[in-house]
């Protein structure tokens, strides 16, 4: 890699004044970015740095060798440093003018640096598209379109495992998040806004892998018994590639059979993201419901017990065994293990074999009393599941006959209630229920504090 990447390139991304570097490299990239002609005059390059310098919000720079220390020194330092960084090129052209160029591989690495600060997600559709587009076309350049189906094939499965990593990401930040209201603005602003609403929802409606699939591979597998096909791709990729026809022949049935693959496994992929998206949503909903309901249970309270003392030791200035001289613990609390010496208590032999002697079996009648009990109870536990059957008939039924209404309308007196509002949220992305939901403000209603959504009517219905 460093016969092409100069082997101090990534010094300026890792030393102390990463911050002002990598600010400096996005002004000149944006002010390069948007020119058409062939490099940017230095001086305009200066002007934009040295205008950076002079704002207050710039990043401070550290302890550095800076001839001079005007705004314009540092700006004209800064691009002798990018050069000699292997990051620009400065030529000077037949009219004495000096003109800067960002280096080839360097435009692609701050292109991707950026998409990745910037969040920026995957377009699955523009892939499955451009994919299905490409293998029904009939071209006259099939290397060509080749080598582009294998190269948004690629990117496809790529977005996909990233989709898959994000959702682990969430996963795993979970435990950083104490109280209800951050679970829920993470789970219904962040997770719902860059995870399901931009790929996941999509990748079940619009881009559903599976509408374009069957054509796709239909298509490929025909190419490859074409020998007419077959023998033209091979001859413009022998072109491209500089190899011999033989070789470009087994190129391209090795790229057909690897797309083919590609969708075929995709399957695996797609229930992955699929069973990371339910763990994820059901990880948030009973982390916010434990948190709802620990003061009310023995963990709670304890909490409570424990923050109270930590309180006292603290206002009192107490060491760690002022605990002992606190003088309401007697009354607060009393933990102590205790053992009694009984019959149990002693060793139990091991008895040898002994000979096995069927009893009589008794037959009794079932206590019809008990039975009913654990019905009931069952039945009960059942009643409290919420699936999306039950999900779309709570909204059927607080709709009654309007169109739309908003989700702070919902009863919200209890947790209970408070849980079946998330799944009417989470429930409203899947396309076979009766309603939509589109997020709007955050709102407050008896102690619970929530994003608002409105909850739409699907069709005429």
């Amino acid at each position: 890699m460093f016969h092409v990447i100069d082997e101090h390139f990534f010094m300026p991304l890792a030393s102390p004044n990463r911050v002002v570097y990598w600010e400096c490299i996005c002004k000149l990239f944006s002010v390069m970015d948007h020119q058409l002609s062939f490099g940017v005059d230095r001086d305009v390059l200066v002007e934009e740095l040295q205008y950076y310098f002079e704002q207050t919000q710039a990043a401070e720079l550290s302890e550095e060798e800076i001839e001079g220390k005007s705004a314009r020194d540092k700006a004209n330092w800064m691009l002798r440093k990018l050069e000699s960084y292997g990051w620009i090129d400065i030529e000077t052209d037949k009219s004495y003018i000096q003109r800067v160029n960002f280096k080839e591989y360097a435009v692609k690495i701050i292109k991707t640096l950026i998409e990745i600060a910037e969040g920026k997600q995957i377009e699955y559709q523009g892939y499955i598209y451009t994919i299905y587009s490409l293998v029904r076309s009939n071209t006259d350049n099939p290397g060509i379109v080749l080598l582009s189906v294998v190269e948004n094939t690629d990117m496809l499965i790529t977005g996909l495992k990233n989709l898959s990593s994000g959702i682990k990401h969430y996963i795993d930040e979970l435990t950083r998040y104490k109280t209800p209201a951050e679970i829920m603005n993470v789970l219904f602003n962040d997770y719902i806004e860059n995870i399901v609403d931009k790929a996941y929802h999509r990748l079940l409606t619009s881009d559903n892998v599976s509408k374009f699939r069957p054509e796709i591979i239909e298509r490929l597998e025909s190419k490859s018994r074409s020998r007419s096909y077959v023998e033209k791709a091979s001859a413009e990729l022998a072109g491209i590639r500089e190899i011999s026809r033989e070789e470009a022949e087994d190129l391209v049935y090795h790229y057909i059979h690897q797309v083919i693959d590609a969708f075929q496994n995709m399957d695996e992929i797609l229930s992955e993201i699929n069973r990371k998206n339910n763990q994820y949503q059901r990880a948030a909903i009973n982390r916010a419901k434990f948190y709802l309901i620990g003061g009310e249970d023995v963990r709670g309270q304890i909490k409570e017990i424990l923050s109270v003392m930590n309180e006292e030791i603290n206002r009192e200035n107490m060491d760690l065994g002022g605990i002992y001289r606190l003088e309401f613990m007697d009354e607060l609390i009393r933990i102590y293990s205790s053992a009694v010496l009984d019959e149990k208590s002693f060793y139990t032999p091991i008895e040898g074999k002994k000979t096995f002697e069927p009893g009589t079996m008794q037959q009794e009648e079932p206590d019809e009393e008990l039975r009913n009990e654990k019905m009931r109870r069952m039945l009960e536990k059942l009643a409290r599941v919420l699936n999306p059957e039950k999900i779309d008939g709570y909204v059927t039924k607080h709709l009654g006959d309007r169109k739309a209404m908003q989700a702070s309308e919902l009863p919200l007196q209890n947790t209970d209630d408070f849980v079946k509002m998330i799944y009417v949220r989470l429930y409203g992305q899947r396309k076979n229920m009766q309603y939509t939901v589109s997020v709007q403000n955050t709102v407050q209603k008896n102690g619970y504090q929530f994003t608002d959504f409105t909850i739409q009517r699907k069709g005429n219905k």
